[in-house]
C-alpha cells in the first residue's frame, strides 16, 4: 500500500502557526504576509518509551556543572553549563557570537573535554583562521562543516564529544522535514531533535541563533520554549563593550549578565564593570548622575547623562539611549506636575554612558537628578551616587539589595549616597559612607542642593 501523501500546510514564519488554508494576516501573531506554504513534518522514526520515575527516587543534586573557564560566561549561566542542557545564544551579525563560543570551546578542550564545533555558515578553514587570530590551540577541538542534522548526529555518535556547538541553528535541516533550511518547520524540528539528544546522552548543546531586524530571535517562538537557556548578545560593532544577558535559564537566575571587552585577541572578561563604565566620566559637569543598578546578583555603577535645552520648534524633542523613552516621559510629567518645573518647551536628551541599557526602576531617581541638574546648569556634589524608584506622586520607593549597592559604591570611592528612606537602615553598616534617606523627589533635590520644591 502506497504511503499517504504529506498534507499541505501554511506555516507562519514568525510564530509557527499552522493552517490548511492561507491567510493574509496570521490569526496567532497578527503579522501580515507571514504564512508560507509547506508540508507537514513526517513523524520520523519512533523513539522507545521512557518509564516514569518516582519523584523521591530522583537525585536532583547529582548534576555537576561544567565550568567553561570563562568567568563571565559561567556567571551568566548560573555557575557553568549543566550536562544535557540546550543553550541558545542570539545577537546581531558580527557582534562576536562565534568568537565567544570558539573561545569557550578552546577553554573546554584545554580541560581535556572533546568539543565538536559544527560550522553551518563558514567553512572549517574560515573557523581555523579565526582560531589562529585568537591563538586557539584546540588540542581536543573538532570542526565539522555540515548542515544535515542526521549526518551531524552520526559524527557525534562517532566522536562522543563532551560539548557540541552548532553555528547556527538557522542553517541546519533534517531530511525528515519537507521544507528548506531556515524555515519554521526546520528550525523547530532540528531544535527538538537536538534537545532529545542532549537529554538522552547528557551532552550539552550550544546553539547560535540569528535575530530579526526587530531584535528578536529569528524563527518560531517555540524555539525559545524548547531550549533550556536563552542568552542575548547586546552591544554594537562600534563599541568594545559587549554584554551577554540571560533572559531564560531553567537552571539559575534569568537576569544575570556577563560583561566583555573586545580586543585583538577576542573577548576579554571584565571583572570590574563599574570601573569600565565610569572610566571616562567627567567630573563636575551638569546633567550627570551616577547610579547603581542591580543586574542579577551583580551591582553595577553607571553614569546617566541628561541634556535639557530650549527647543527651537513648536513641539519639544524627547530622545533616549539606554533607558525606556516611555519611562522618561512619565518622570518628566511628574516633575512638571509635582515640582512645578517648566519642561514643556525644552528638548530633553537622556543617555547612559558606555552603551549600557537600564531596565530596572531603581535608576529613576538618577534620571530625575540628571534632568534637574542640566535644567539648572548645576552639577551634583562630588562623590555622590543616587538610586531609587520614583512614583508619579513624587514618592521614592524602596529598591532591592540596597546594601549591595552601597558596598559597590564604597568600593569605587563614592562617599555620599542618596537612597530611599524605606531602604534604611541596612542590615550591616558600611564604613566611610554617608547615607541619606529621602522619601520624596523634593527631599532628594534638597539633599544634593538642586532647585526644586517637594510635593
Amino acid at each position: 500500500m502506497a504511503p499517504a501523501p504529506l498534507k499541505r500546510l501554511h506555516v507562519c514564519s514568525k510564530c509557527g502557526f499552522q493552517s490548511p488554508k492561507w491567510f493574509g494576516r496570521c490569526p496567532s501573531c497578527g503579522d501580515w504576509n507571514a504564512l508560507v506554504e509547506g508540508k507537514a513534518s513526517s513523524s520520523g522514526k519512533s523513539r522507545p518509551a521512557v518509564p516514569a520515575h518516582a519523584y523521591a527516587e530522583i537525585q536532583g543534586s547529582g548534576l555537576q556543572r561544567i565550568t567553561t573557564g570563562n568567568s563571565e560566561v559561567d556567571r551568566t549561566l548560573g555557575g557553568g553549563i549543566v550536562p544535557g542542557s540546550l543553550i541558545l545564544l542570539g545577537g546581531e551579525p558580527g557582534i562576536g557570537k562565534s568568537t565567544l563560543l570558539l573561545q569557550v570551546a578552546e577553554s573546554l578542550s584545554n580541560q581535556g573535554r572533546p568539543v565538536l564545533y559544527v560550522a553551518g555558515e563558514e567553512s572549517v578553514e574560515q573557523i581555523r583562521l579565526r582560531g589562529d587570530r585568537l591563538e586557539v590551540q584546540g588540542k581536543r577541538l573538532y570542526l565539522l562543516g555540515e548542515t544535515c542534522l542526521e549526518r551531524i548526529l552520526e559524527q557525534i555518535e562517532s566522536l562522543r564529544p563532551s560539548v557540541v556547538i552548532v553555528d547556527s541553528i538557522q542553517t541546519m535541516f533534517s531530511e525528515a522535514t519537507e521544507s528548506i533550511p531556515g524555515s519554521v518547520s526546520q528550525i523547530r524540528d532540528c531544535a527538538a531533535e537536538l534537545l532529545v539528544f542532549a537529554k538522552r546522552e547528557g551532552v550539552p548543546v550550544l546553539l547560535i541563533g540569528h535575530i530579526t531586524k526587530d531584535g528578536a530571535l529569528a524563527g518560531p517562538k517555540a524555539l525559545e520554549h524548547i531550549v533550556d537557556v536563552v542568552l542575548y548578545f547586546e552591544g554594537t560593532r562600534h563599541r568594545n563593550e559587549k554584554i551577554v544577558r540571560a533572559v531564560k535559564n531553567r537552571f539559575g537566575p534569568s537576569n544575570e549578565l556577563g560583561i566583555f571587552e573586545m580586543s585583538s585577541r577576542g573577548l576579554r572578561c571584565v571583572e570590574n564593570p563599574s570601573r569600565l563604565f565610569l572610566s571616562q566620566r567627567s567630573e563636575r559637569v551638569s546633567g550627570s548622575a551616577v547610579t547603581c543598578t542591580m543586574e542579577g546578583s551583580r551591582p553595577v555603577l553607571v553614569e546617566v547623562q541628561a541634556l535639557v535645552s530650549q527647543s527651537g520648534f513648536s513641539a519639544a524633542r524627547r530622545m533616549t539611549d539606554g533607558v525606556d523613552a516611555n519611562r522618561v516621559a512619565l518622570l518628566l510629567a511628574m516633575l512638571e506636575k509635582r515640582l512645578g518645573l517648566d519642561l514643556l518647551g525644552s528638548d530633553v536628551y537622556i543617555n547612559v554612558a558606555g552603551g549600557f541599557s537600564l531596565t530596572e526602576p531603581g535608576v529613576d531617581l538618577a534620571i530625575v537628578a540628571a534632568i534637574v541638574s542640566s535644567l539648572g546648569n548645576r552639577p551634583l556634589p562630588e562623590s555622590t551616587v543616587v538610586f531609587g524608584e520614583v512614583g508619579l506622586a513624587g514618592e521614592i520607593r524602596a529598591v532591592s539589595f540596597p546594601r549591595n549597592r552601597v558596598k559597590e559604591a564604597s568600593m569605587m570611592g563614592f562617599r555620599n549616597l542618596i537612597l530611599p528612606a524605606n531602604s534604611l537602615p541596612l542590615n550591616e553598616p558600611v564604613r566611610g559612607v554617608s547615607l541619606q534617606g529621602v522619601a520624596t523627589v523634593g527631599e532628594c533635590l534638597e539633599a544634593i542642593a538642586l532647585p526644586g520644591t517637594g510635593p
